[in-house]
């Protein structure tokens, strides 16, 4: 049986997937619709979330690979307390920072850092969360914590709806694999100045077991 694959960074989040999964107690795999889903937390940044998604593609048959997660969201483009899925997968900082400025991994030759989120999937996440902002998600391995560099980034980044930690880092592993991946998040904070006392963690998990529930309808 291959199974739906659904990667977080910590347990937290898992357990809010496996809400809406109705998946309440400890172990990581439920019967859903055609197959099962599995739910595994990773740990946190890119390199962490590659190797433990590379472990676990390794040890089983997978389908399909998700990133899941609370992340920040760029303001004007995404609100506190959304989904969001992400139409491409980017390692935001991967590159060389020059006095001229940042320069992507792809213009000094040695590789992307920019991963596509596998078609057919994303078009099954859009349709299941109709409501969910569809942009790019940025992976960082710092946290954006000023509005010089949340501004910077958005500049960048056009289409970015979304920074989190562990996508890019799924997405390498998946890709390896040759396994289709996506990224959905939730958001529990603006990008830019850190203010732990505003984040609506609440919010954001409440919002990761609504997308749980719409991983279930396609597991």
């Amino acid at each position: 049986m291959t199974r739906l694959l659904v990667v977080t960074a910590v347990a937290a989040e898992a357990d809010a997937v496996r809400a809406g999964l109705d998946q309440t107690c400890a172990p990581t795999t439920s019967d859903a619709s055609d197959g099962a889903i599995v739910v595994e937390a990773v740990g946190v940044g890119p390199a962490a979330a590659a190797a433990g998604t590379a472990r676990l593609l390794s040890a089983g048959r997978y389908r399909a690979v998700l990133s899941a997660g609370i992340a920040g969201g760029f303001p004007g483009r995404t609100e506190v307390g959304a989904i969001v899925i992400g139409s491409r997968s980017i390692a935001a900082d991967l590159g060389a920072e020059t006095p001229e400025g940042f320069h992507p991994i792809e213009e000094l030759g040695f590789g992307t850092s920019v991963l596509e989120a596998d078609a057919d999937l994303l078009a099954v996440l859009i349709a299941a969360l109709p409501d969910a902002a569809v942009g790019d998600i940025l992976t960082l391995s710092t946290v954006t914590g000023t509005t010089t560099t949340a501004t910077r980034l958005a500049e960048r980044h056009l289409d970015a709806v979304a920074e989190a930690m562990e996508g890019y880092g799924v997405a390498t592993a998946a890709a390896a694999a040759g396994v289709p991946f996506a990224e959905i998040r939730t958001i529990s904070n603006p990008v830019g100045p850190r203010d732990r006392a505003a984040w609506r963690l609440a919010d954001a998990f409440a919002a990761l077991t609504e997308a749980g529930r719409a991983i279930r309808a396609i597991g």
